[in-house]
């Protein structure tokens, strides 16, 4: 089996790893996992809603990039090539599961990862899920990714096969729309008192 030749803006190191990947190797895949598993199960938290469909997506990720590492062609660093299979997927997920709802299923269950200092019941941890769930897809996507997964706008935009514009645009809308449903919620909450 021939290899493709090393993409330029790869480093020697992350190469090997890769052509060890490509060649079958599992102690690669393994340590592909052990450097990404973590960050990936995070960012598909946030984009999911909650922890048990986001592990089925990491599975499912996984696997693609397992099947797929062949056509990594190096146009950009492959922990953002893992990622945008990831994103791609939790948003296939989220279609699948949107056409499987049930009419009467309205509840939410958003389990955005824990900012520090927010316990899983924390009021305002509660109501930032709720209006953070409320976001139109774009724009929840790109305020995950940026504001609490902590990639830059080039890396968003990649993941989410976007321009790097799109992406500052859809976070000045997710976050213009934040402040309008927080208002909102802080309103009414002073109007029940």
């Amino acid at each position: 089996m021939s290899l493709p030749p090393k993409p330029a803006a790869i480093a020697d190191e992350d190469w090997q790893h890769i052509e060890a990947c490509i060649g079958g190797s599992l102690p690669a895949f393994e340590r592909l996992y052990q450097q990404h598993g973590g960050r990936m199960k995070s960012i598909a938290c946030n984009l999911m809603g909650n922890t048990s469909d986001a592990e089925d997506a990491v599975q499912e990720s996984f696997l693609k990039v397992y099947r797929n590492i062949r056509s990594f062609q190096g146009h950009s660093s492959l922990s953002t090539w893992i990622y945008r299979i990831l994103v791609n997927t939790c948003l296939d997920l989220k279609r699948k599961q949107r056409r499987q709802e049930l009419p009467e299923a309205t509840g939410s269950s958003e389990e955005l990862a824990h900012p520090a200092g927010l316990t899983a019941n924390h009021p305002l941890r509660l109501t930032l899920e709720k209006i953070v769930g409320r976001l139109d897809e774009r724009p929840r996507n790109v305020f995950l990714l940026f504001e609490v997964e902590g990639f830059r706008h080039s890396e968003v935009a990649d993941m989410l096969n976007i321009s790097e514009a799109a992406s500052k645009v859809a976070l000045f809308q997710a976050k213009r729309e934040l402040r309008r449903l927080l208002a909102r919620s802080r309103d009414a909450a002073r109007n029940q008192q």
